[in-house]
């Protein structure tokens, strides 16, 4: 099974993320939920899942578990962004508004592709 170009670029997104959750976790903390504890071991962790995962989509034998681990990925970490939107919303940077909304609904082709990959 070869991955689809979405897939890809998820692949992508989250080698990019992860390694940069790793090296500047600081840079997400602004966008953690009050309700979420450990902040930043959350992110680093989160950072890691996204290298695995990544990793795993890479590798056809892994493939579909890591597809499907991606979708829970994704899903986990809707709330940060919902969260990360809100927070643009009460500030005036107009850009930072744009892109923290647009992200929303870009999140589910990226589920709808990882759940794909995950069915083969």
């Amino acid at each position: 099974m070869i991955l689809s170009r979405t897939a890809r670029l998820v692949a992508t997104a989250f080698t990019v993320n992860g390694v940069l959750h790793l090296v500047r976790p600081q840079v997400f903390e602004p966008a953690m939920p009050a309700w979420v504890p450990a902040h930043r071991e959350m992110i680093v962790w989160s950072g890691y899942a996204e290298l695995a995962c990544a990793a795993g989509l890479a590798v056809p034998q892994t493939r579909k578990v890591a597809a499907l681990a991606s979708v829970g990925l994704l899903v986990g970490v809707y709330p940060a962004n919902v969260q990360m939107a809100v927070d643009a919303m009460a500030g005036d940077k107009p850009a930072w508004k744009a892109l923290t909304l647009a992200r929303l609904p870009l999140q589910w082709p990226m589920i709808r592709a990882m759940w794909r990959t995950a069915r083969g």
